[in-house]
């Protein structure tokens, strides 16, 4: 494959954040955009520069000149539009959260293993150098063997009917949208888990405005964390070992900098931007592991989707919240 072409399914905030990085993605194209009405694709084709604007999603999904799919649609509409894509012989890269639920996200793995195209959650922080970096100093053994992860992540939003962090429809709560940085780095660097402890405060709605999550992993290691709308927060995360720790600076989903510290020592400051706005370092992974017939990553697998998918419908159970996939008209 001399190059991928990438089309846009959801014209939001997101998906114009991540249309800028695409210039510093080698061997990637962004060469379409759908959104539910031509005019908002028209607006966002002609804003970013992108050749084709589709007013539906299924026209982009069935395009022969589109490789590969990003889907930026609230969460309970992934499923329906990797599905979909999938089907199309399509590659898809999912917004995080992958699904609203671990059913779907089932699904969606199982339809693109047996498809044998690639798929890869969206979880930019995996990506970037500076947490790459981290992991390096944690696989030489810089701080001994990892037993704790700490973080919050709080982000101040006041409640507004209709915006699809507070709406069940859509997915929202605290949980599925700041939780799930959280979690996944935890499990990231202490594998799997297998007890979880969830409490949270919860909007008039039902919907959650935060959690405080407390996770026991299979190899020992425990998880504090905290996240939530209702409140602002420095976003710090702490990946502690048998001899030293890791400080990945706040605000640790989207960093620049991590300091190791160990007794005695004194601390290492190591320093690395993110090409553009951090958004290019996923796609360049998905881009190049498409490009050699790849069909999943080994920093992002799709394993480590699932269980972090399991992780985050259990803290929602545990609050009595079912959230669901829904129905993408057009598409099923």
């Amino acid at each position: 494959m001399n190059g991928v072409r990438w089309g846009i399914v959801g014209a939001g905030s997101i998906a114009g954040s991540v249309a800028g990085d695409f210039q510093f993605v080698p061997g990637a194209a962004l060469v379409a955009i759908a959104s539910r009405t031509q005019e908002k694709a028209d607006a966002f084709a002609d804003r970013h520069g992108i050749p084709k604007a589709f007013g539906n999603y299924r026209s982009l999904l069935e395009s022969p000149d589109v490789d590969a799919v990003y889907i930026a649609t609230p969460h309970p509409q992934h499923r329906d539009v990797a599905l979909a894509a999938i089907a199309n012989g399509k590659h898809v890269l999912v917004e995080k959260a992958f699904t609203a639920t671990l059913a779907g996200a089932q699904q969606v793995v199982d339809a693109a293993r047996a498809k044998g195209v690639f798929a890869m959650e969206a979880l930019w922080t995996r990506f970037l150098p500076v947490v790459a970096a981290a992991r390096e100093v944690v696989a030489w053994g810089r701080i001994g063997d990892v037993v704790a992860v700490q973080g919050d992540l709080y982000a101040h939003r006041e409640f507004e009917a209709g915006n699809r962090l507070f709406e069940p429809e859509l997915g929202g709560g605290a949980i599925l949208d700041l939780g799930v940085y959280l979690v996944n780095l935890a499990q990231m660097f202490l594998g799997d888990v297998k007890s979880i402890d969830c409490m949270t405060r919860l909007f008039p709605n039902g919907v959650e405005k935060a959690a405080a999550i407390t996770l026991a992993h299979t190899a020992h290691g425990l998880s504090s964390l905290t996240c939530g709308f209702d409140g602002p927060g420095p976003g710090r995360m702490l990946v502690v070992g048998t001899k030293g720790w890791i400080e990945i600076e706040p605000r640790f989903h989207h960093p620049s900098v991590i300091t190791i510290h160990r007794p005695g020592v004194l601390p290492r400051v190591i320093e690395a931007a993110p090409s553009g706005r951090g958004y290019s370092h996923e796609f360049a992974e998905a881009t190049k592991r498409i490009s050699e017939g790849a069909t999943e990553s080994p920093t992002m697998p799709l394993s480590d989707t699932l269980e972090v998918m399991r992780v985050l419908e259990a803290c929602l159970r545990q609050a009595g919240i079912y959230r669901k996939d829904a129905t993408v008209e057009g598409l099923r």
